[in-house]
């Protein structure tokens, strides 16, 4: 697996927001961007000037407090871009003129390989970006939806982009939430097998003189099942308070 922090493509990936008008949504892309290892946020004459400060934007921002602090504002689109060598806009309004479009699964990968400082810009809540702010741009990306409704929130498209940028640079590895299952083992299901038989001999179930195929069948049963050795232990417990209740 590619290493995801190699080159400068993860240590200088930018995130910028132009024209922003919602606190929520700006702390919400601070987390979203967190999430995936990334910290740099820029906005670009956001709608009130001390977005960063105010109470919903900390709030959503939930953890990110640090990129939410760290984030500039700044008045103009190239000054969000500086040190930049590759912008990708972010749009899914047609144009009839402007940068090649791609999906972000398509480029992503290749730009990842170059190794260079990438800045991913969103428009505003209200308009999305404006047609100068996208023909400055090397490539566009546009999130695959469907046909009759493709509006995305603009934390939901960031976080979209985020996550497809840090899968082209390698990813990050799931961690197991749970412990590795403690599989009974075959000697443990024969033996709860000839419990049961036992079982079903007493309350009738079981014809000794005619067991046909009952118990290869629930030895199959117990196998496709591949029971831990607690779930055993409860169906051997169901089994001793079965034989209890007949005697």
């Amino acid at each position: 697996m590619p290493d995801p922090n190699r080159g400068t493509a993860a240590s200088h990936t930018r995130f910028v927001l132009v024209d922003a008008s919602h606190a929520g949504n700006v702390g919400a892309v601070a987390r979203a961007i967190k999430v995936m290892g990334f910290d740099d946020l820029a906005l670009v004459a956001p709608r009130h000037a001390d977005v960063l400060q105010q109470p919903q934007a900390r709030a959503m921002a939930s953890g990110a407090l640090d990129v939410l602090d760290a984030a500039r504002v700044v008045a103009t689109l190239g000054e969000a871009l500086v040190g930049v060598h590759v912008v990708c806009a972010t749009a899914m309004t047609p144009r009839d003129f402007g940068p090649p479009v791609f999906a972000p699964r398509e480029r992503l990968p290749a730009l990842a390989g170059e190794g260079l400082a990438v800045a991913f810009v969103f428009g505003g809540e209200r308009f999305g970006l404006a047609n100068d702010d996208v023909y400055r741009c090397h490539l566009c990306l546009s999130v695959p939806t469907a046909k009759d409704f493709g509006s995305l929130n603009l934390a939901q498209a960031v976080q979209v982009i985020a996550y497809e940028w840090r899968q082209a640079l390698g990813g990050f590895e799931v961690l197991p939430r749970t412990p590795t299952p403690d599989l009974a083992d075959a000697a443990e299901v024969q033996a709860a097998l000839e419990h049961w038989q036992e079982v079903l001999l007493a309350i009738g179930f079981l014809d000794p003189q005619a067991p046909k195929r009952l118990m290869p069948r629930l030895n199959q049963l117990l196998n496709r099942a591949q029971l831990r050795r607690e779930e055993l232990h409860i169906l051997r417990g169901i089994a001793r308070a079965a034989r209890r209740h007949v005697r």
